[in-house]
């Protein structure tokens, strides 16, 4: 099959080397029309996209880098060089499109006008390298069906898109599901296909990139909240009780009680004993259940580090920096 002149693709990525040019490749043999959006690479990834025909764009670095700000200066660039578009597709520069997606994706959202996004599975490329990439594998599979949000690979319709501005350039974290809440507050509704989308190379193989990247996620939760938690929906309201409980309240008190007596040592069994509750629930992730389950309960420690980080600069009225896991 040709390209599909409808689809224009959104690639961001600095210093991706090898997987940028895994990623475009697949891009270019069902699309004609291909962004990269690079945010300041020191390696040759603006020149193996150019070898590549593929248009470039250099981030003015002079500003805050944010994802949300370079998908958004990408799709600005081709609904401008190419105002007939329809749907665009992005995708960050560490993942590949899996070869039936692209015509899928689109078959969807032709034949069903009130769905703003579709996305399909994420799996990590090299799960067996690490825990860290198999807890991100797991983390992908999302239910099927009518979703409340994507992740950065997506189908989006050009409509839907322009109608909400796309992402907010501001937000460092969680950008995609803030700007979904934004489509279902317009009518919209977004879709997960049981389809193959994308591989991605998460390259996480150390304790401190799983730390960071859990603090990113608190820091998410806590921004988002911030600007839509008393939405009809509470938006991210529960995920930072539960960061507040068992990343903040219960170690305080926990602690505060061992300073008098010993014995209150015995109450950190509380999470040993959630540890285990939350397993239970996920059978389907067979002898992965409870190792996922103490990544779920222990990551309430660098997600409260997070939230603290993210309440801290909305005090002090200072802007966020990006942080970053690899």
């Amino acid at each position: 099959m040709g390209s599909i002149t409808s689809i224009g693709a959104v690639v961001i990525g600095r210093n991706e080397g090898q997987r940028l040019i895994t990623c475009l490749e697949p891009l270019l043999a069902h699309l004609e029309y291909v962004i990269y959006v690079d945010s300041g690479s020191s390696d040759n990834s603006l020149q193996e996209a150019e070898m590549r025909g593929v248009e470039c764009l250099s981030l003015d670095m002079s500003e805050p880098f944010t994802a949300a700000r370079a998908r958004n200066e990408g799709a600005e660039y081709l609904l401008k060089k190419y105002s007939d578009l329809q749907y665009l597709q992005f995708v960050d520069g560490d993942c590949e499109i899996q070869p039936e997606w692209i015509n899928l994706a689109h078959e969807f959202l032709v034949r069903n006008s009130q769905y703003a996004v579709v996305c399909g599975r994420r799996r990590e490329r090299y799960p067996e390298q690490s825990i860290y990439n198999q807890l991100m594998d797991i983390e992908w599979d999302t239910p099927i069906g009518d979703a409340m949000a994507c992740g950065g690979d997506a189908l989006i319709r050009v409509d839907a898109f322009k109608q909400v501005s796309g992402y907010r350039a501001d937000l460092i974290a969680g950008e995609e599901p803030e700007m979904c809440l934004r489509f279902r507050h317009n009518g919209w509704k977004i879709q997960r296909l049981d389809a193959e989308m994308t591989l991605h190379d998460a390259a996480i193989n150390k304790f401190s990139q799983w730390w960071r990247r859990a603090v990113r996620a608190g820091f998410a939760f806590a921004l988002g909240c911030s600007i839509h938690g008393r939405s009809k929906e509470h938006f991210w309201v529960k995920e930072n009780q539960r960061i507040v409980v068992w990343g903040i309240f219960m170690p305080i008190l926990i602690v505060s009680l061992v300073v008098s007596n010993l014995v209150f040592l015995g109450l950190l069994s509380v999470y040993l004993m959630q540890i285990v509750r939350v397993g239970i629930k996920r059978p389907d992730l067979g002898s992965m259940r409870f190792i996922w389950a103490t990544s779920v309960v222990l990551g309430k420690f660098p997600e409260a580090v997070g939230l603290i980080q993210c309440m801290k600069n909305r005090i002090t009225k200072t802007r966020s920096k990006i942080i970053e896991y690899k």
